[in-house]
């Protein structure tokens, strides 16, 4: 089965959001063993939507659109649509009920254009929305089907879901291909070098699908199988993931649909391990990367962003003289950072970071980069000192993700030790 995507908007056409939609549907369509043929996406224009609805029906069985389906002016998906096949416009009451039960129900003020959301081409089959007000809807033309859902990211996700893909398998219930698929996420190891580690292991060969996928600072790596039977396709995925085990175990953090933050939460949480932060340069990322999480209270104390000389000093009982002597971006001052913020929280760990993120402040000695990340443990105290090359964003988030890669390392060869 081939599917196409189609995203509407002219935010989208514009560069002003991007377009997460048809990524979030294209994995989804990989998972369901269908062929992706095509993505386009246009803005809220009628002739552009009628010309991209022929364009994209005469090369694909299934069409997937989003966007352009709320009470605005400018949402005119539906109009457009049922203009392009000669259909009239209906209002489903029910769905209009709806709709006026949720503005009810959470105390918002009712104008009519909101109706809108309730208006259907004729013929078409309604697809629930469980997050929103706007409903989609599917309609069949000519043995293909096209489903019509809103492009608010949380909303399409739950009804492609809950609704678009249950349609397409009932449409081509024999066009699905049982597809496994199994993601590591990888730090410290460049793709080229991932790609040259399992060449020679003969993946392809073995029907496995290799992808990589860089996601700074880190990289994914995505192995795929299918197979007409569900069984011979989990068989042959183990079995190349037990590969890539063998050749790239040290690189691997996570894997799936897990975290770094969401693996250090668990094994913590499990430990009673309490944890406390002291950022320079990150700024605090690294305390919201952890707060990020539900349960995070469980492990986390508190974080402390000492930007300044004069805070670290404060805040965390660097002493001025050290400060003077080495400089905030040292090994003294990280060390002194993880153990102060530890010290004062009442921790079992503490974690600090101090760097040079630039443009400016960086030296002959101490360029742009330069970074120290230290981890206090209460016996004793780890450092590591950090050359990075990048931009200032960049070098702040590979910062924070590399203390908390430290923090990581610490905890899982704890467990190795003791176990």
């Amino acid at each position: 089965m081939k599917v196409g995507i189609l995203t509407i908007g002219n935010e989208l056409t514009s560069g002003k959001i991007a377009d997460t939609n048809s990524a979030m549907i294209a994995r989804a369509m990989q998972l369901q063993g269908w062929t992706l043929a095509r993505i386009m996406s246009v803005g809220d224009d009628n002739d552009a939507i009628h010309d991209a609805l022929a364009y994209l029906l005469s090369r694909v069985d299934g069409l997937i659109v989003t966007g352009g389906l709320g009470p605005t002016a400018d949402d005119i998906t539906t109009a457009a649509i049922a203009r392009s096949f000669g259909l009239e416009l209906y209002t489903d009451k029910t769905v209009l009920t709806h709709v006026r039960d949720i503005f009810e129900n959470r105390g918002l003020h009712w104008t009519q254009n909101n109706a809108k959301q309730a208006v259907f081409p004729a013929g078409s089959r309604i697809i629930a929305n469980p997050s929103g007000t706007a409903a989609g809807f599917a309609l069949y033309r000519a043995g293909k089907i096209v489903a019509v859902i809103p492009g608010v990211p949380h909303e399409a996700r739950k009804m492609l879901f809950e609704g678009v893909i249950p349609l397409f398998r009932e449409e081509f219930p024999a066009s699905a291909l049982h597809v496994r698929t199994s993601i590591f996420r990888l730090t410290g190891i460049a793709e080229s070098a991932v790609d040259e580690a399992i060449a020679g292991d003969r993946l392809a060969e073995a029907g496995i699908a290799v992808g990589f996928y860089p996601n700074f600072p880190e990289n994914q790596l995505v192995l795929t199988a299918r197979e007409s039977a569900a069984e011979a396709a989990e068989e042959k995925l183990a079995a190349a993931c037990k590969t890539i085990e063998t050749r790239l175990g040290k690189y691997i953090f996570a894997r799936g649909e897990e975290s770094l933050p969401g693996n250090i939460a668990k094994i913590m949480t499990e430990r009673k391990l309490t944890l406390s932060t002291a950022e320079s340069c990150t700024g605090g990322m690294i305390a919201n990367r952890l707060t990020d999480l539900p349960g995070s209270s469980a492990f986390f104390e508190r974080g402390a962003v000492s930007y300044s000389n004069e805070s670290k000093v404060a805040l965390l009982g660097v002493p001025a003289a050290v400060l003077a002597a080495h400089g905030a971006v040292s090994e003294e001052t990280a060390r002194l950072m993880a153990e102060g913020i530890r010290r004062s929280a009442g921790t079992d760990l503490g974690l600090a970071v101090t760097g040079i993120a630039g443009p400016d402040g960086g030296t002959a000695e101490k360029p742009v980069g330069t970074t120290f990340i230290a981890l206090a443990t209460g016996g004793k105290t780890l450092c590591r000192h950090y050359a990075f090359r990048w931009d200032r964003r960049r070098n702040r988030t590979i910062a924070s993700e590399s203390a908390l890669l430290m923090l990581w390392r610490y905890l899982t060869e704890e467990l190795r030790n003791a176990g």
